[in-house]
């Protein structure tokens, strides 16, 4: 069984890289349509607010649906609708209208949140006692496809920009590249399907049955509760600072929006080698310790760069990646410890509080327009100032 559940883990791993590979091509994405369609800061962040508001309306309905037909094909499912979306962007970039192309990534992202759904709880459940440390290795994996996204959009869609004579070509240019993502996930998906993956459900009901706490909900666990703020807290910061970096780079630094998208890789980069580090220090430090290390080291570099500005700013901004890195893994693995039956229901509350990624952009994008860019980074700061709250107080099981 440990073997079986061994092998399972490392096909999950292709699930966290395509996960991190499409999620990150959002940060391309923003800077592109904003320059196709002339957005300001906040009509760019709505890329975010309609890919991480997926979480929002499907989180919890994946999470019980789950719950009925197992995570192996859930995961097939979620493949299937993720490539789905990919597919519409070919219309969508066909009318060059902006709104339809929100529209599209809405379907992308309920496809990811899908796989997140399942994913997560899916490598826990499988990893009973090293829930913690397994999930940070393979979110690992998940970094890995956020290093090399913005590779591949520099070079597939930023790139080019300039040889467009038109908006509607400019649009144009993403329609290749998310055919062939699409490509790819539906080989994965017949790829996990032929390998009929454990089903873990019992192991969550038989932890259940250890535990004999006699809760009826979900919302009974504190733990949980605030864990899944903390989740909210945690997205919304990552990727609001990786929204906007491509755009700092250039306001600080003057640096052209196709090389900001290969230094940004950096900033995910910084997460994968993180998360490897992590995976291994967490085995004999307590996680809750890592994460408030982690915490207060991002809250310092963002006031570094508000404070300083310029290159140091950038720099300051890129190296809270590596301190991102073990900050989702963890705070999932701590939410949902002891859960068991509910583990799967679980995973898609966290997966509605994953909307921090959705809200907390724009509201960042709105103090850069009412602000400075630079400034409007107090935004995220706050957001970390929560997490390291649930890291010292809210992870304890009562």
């Amino acid at each position: 069984m440990e073997k079986r559940n061994s092998f399972a883990l490392a096909v999950l791993t292709a699930l966290f890289f395509a996960m991190g590979f499409i999620t990150v091509l959002n940060d391309i994405l923003i800077p592109h349509l904003k320059i196709i369609f002339d957005l300001n800061y906040f009509q760019s962040a709505l890329v975010q607010f309609c890919f991480f508001g997926a979480y929002f309306i499907t989180g919890g309905i994946f999470g019980k649906i789950i719950s009925k037909i197992g995570y192996p094909a859930g995961v097939v499912l979620g493949f299937i609708l993720t490539a789905f979306g990919c597919i519409l962007f070919y219309p969508a970039a066909s009318t060059a209208s902006y709104p339809i192309f929100l529209g599209a990534l809405f379907v992308l992202a309920s496809g990811v949140v899908l796989l997140q759904t399942a994913g997560n709880p899916f490598v826990t459940l499988l990893s009973p006692g090293k829930e913690a440390s397994s999930l940070t290795l393979v979110q690992a994996f998940n970094s890995l496809g956020t290093t090399l996204g913005p590779l591949f959009g520099s070079a597939f869609i930023l790139s080019s920009t300039a040889e467009f004579i038109s908006k509607e070509q400019e649009a144009q240019s993403v329609q290749i590249p998310y055919l062939g993502i699409a490509g790819v996930l539906i080989l994965l998906a017949v790829v996990v399907y032929l390998l009929k993956l454990p089903d873990v459900r019992k192991v969550g009901e038989e932890i259940s049955e250890k535990n004999q706490d006699g809760k009826e909900s979900i919302f009974q666990y504190s733990h949980l509760v605030l864990g899944a703020i903390a989740i909210f807290f945690y997205v919304g910061a990552e990727v609001s600072i990786g929204s906007f970096l491509i755009l700092t780079m250039k306001e600080v630094a003057d640096i052209e929006e196709a090389l900001g998208a290969k230094y940004i890789a950096f900033y995910w980069g910084g997460a994968m080698v993180g998360r490897f580090i992590g995976s291994a220090i967490m085995a004999k430090i307590k996680p809750n310790k890592c994460l408030t290390f982690n915490c207060f080291m991002a809250i310092l570099l963002t006031l570094i760069a508000i404070l300083f500005g310029g290159e140091i700013a950038m720099v300051a901004l890129i190296a809270i990646g590596f301190f991102n890195s073990i900050m989702f893994p963890t705070i999932f693995s701590l939410a949902t410890k002891n859960l068991g039956k509910f583990t799967s229901e679980a995973s898609g509350l966290i997966c509605i509080a994953i909307v921090g990624g959705a809200l907390v952009p724009p509201i960042q994008g709105f103090m850069a327009d009412h602000t400075s860019l630079i400034l409007s980074f107090v935004i995220p700061m706050l957001c970390y100032f929560y997490i390291a709250f649930f890291a010292l107080i809210g992870f304890r099981t009562k």
